[in-house]
Formats: C-alpha cells, structure tokens, sequence
C-alpha cells in the first residue's frame, strides 16, 4: 500500500495574513491520495479548493501540518528544491491558458522541459509528439493567436504532460470553453487518467466532476462529507 500512496496530506492549515488580521484558509486538512485516482475537489467559491490546490503543486506551503509526496515531506524544503521537485513531478492546467503569445505551439510544450537535463532535439521530439496525441499535429507550428480556446487547452495540456509527471493537477480547465469544447478535454483528460496519471480536478461544474473517480468537497476551509 505504501508504494501506492502518492499524497498524504496530515492537518494542513493555511493562514494569510490581511490587514491587521490572520485569515486561515484551510482548517486542517488530512487527505491521501493513491496514485493513479481521478479525484475532483468542488465546494464554493473560497471554500479553499485553490489554495489546497496549490499546495499539492508546491506553489504554496502550508502554515502548519505535513505534506508527504511519495513518502517525502515536501513542508519545508527549500525553495529551489521544490522547484526541482514541481518540474519533475507535477503538471499544471488552468483555466487561463498562460501560453507565450509570440512563440508556437511546440515552443510552448518544451517550455518546462528547459529546465531539466533533456536535450533539446529529445525534448522537442517528446513535445510533438505529444501535440500529435491530444489531436495538434497540424497545428504545432502555429502561435496561441492562430488557435481556437479549445486548441490553446489542449497546448496547455501537452505542456503540462512534457515531463511525464505523476500528479496532473488541473484548476477548472474548460472555465473559458463552450460545452461542446469542455467535453472534448475532459474526455481528453480522462484518456490521460487511463494511462495511468494521477488526476486532480478542481472545478464547480458537477458534470464535469462526473469524470471523476471520487469527488472531495470543501466547505469554509474543511472537507466536509459527501
């Protein structure tokens, strides 16, 4: 069970400070995650699910508790050692798309790539190759501007996959698409689940979290019961 385990989240508190006041946004979260899960977080808007969100990817630390990542307390390692760790080990898809305007498609996926060890011919090979799976291979050459929305998703997509991470995180990934679009990337989503990524979805859709494998709602700062 111990190899399976990917996440293990033990009373997490986070606190920001406003003003003259402390504001915690996560009460004491315990959560485990297993690799290979396909898990959506809902709740309402400032329940928390982005700041926990953000937490898994090493974007953020937390005030207080343990974060365990494949059994490594990740709480309070360096800066550029969670740097190391987030390029190698998770994915990011949101809502915005963050894509480099003035560069292709295919520069855009290599971008995370340029910082490990790769070769650029290797790491621009994997990058096509890569684009060619979530339906680009005709469109690598072009900038984000010559791309629909949903394109520009399934860019930011194959950017998130460059470094074949173990944790996908993805923070309301079709918030800017129609609904014909949502379902062509979630479907998308889910394939990559199928090869074998762990997935984590935020989002506030309930038919989009139906691609899910287990839901987790927050409520106020705390996971509250299904």
């Amino acid at each position: 069970m111990a190899d399976k385990r990917l996440v293990e989240l033990e009373n997490i508190v986070k606190t920001y400070r406003q003003a003259d006041r402390n504001i915690e946004v996560l009460k004491g979260i315990s959560l485990s995650i297993d690799s290979g899960e396909f898990i959506a977080l809902q709740g309402p808007s400032g329940s928390g699910k982005s700041t926990l969100m953000h937490i898994l990817g090493l974007l953020d630390r937390p005030s207080r508790g343990r974060y365990l990542l494949r059994q490594q307390d990740v709480s309070a390692l360096s800066d550029n050692a969670l740097s190391a760790i987030r390029n190698r080990t998770v994915g990011f898809i949101f809502q915005t798309f963050y894509l480099i305007p003035y560069v292709s498609a295919v520069e855009n996926v290599m971008l995370p790539g340029l910082y490990s060890r790769t070769a650029a011919r290797e790491l621009r090979h994997r990058a096509e190759q890569i684009l060619d799976q979530v339906g680009l291979g005709d469109r690598m050459h072009f900038r984000p501007s010559q791309l629909s929305g949903g394109q520009q998703q399934r860019v930011a997509m194959a950017r998130a996959l460059v470094n074949d991470p173990r944790l996908l995180l993805a923070d309301e990934p079709t918030g800017q698409l129609d609904s014909q679009t949502s379902g062509e990337i979630m479907r998308l989503i889910a394939e990559i689940h199928e090869q074998g990524r762990t997935v984590v979805l935020v989002t506030h859709d309930d038919d989009i979290a139906g691609y899910a494998r287990r839901r987790i709602r927050l409520s106020d700062g705390l996971i509250t019961p299904n």
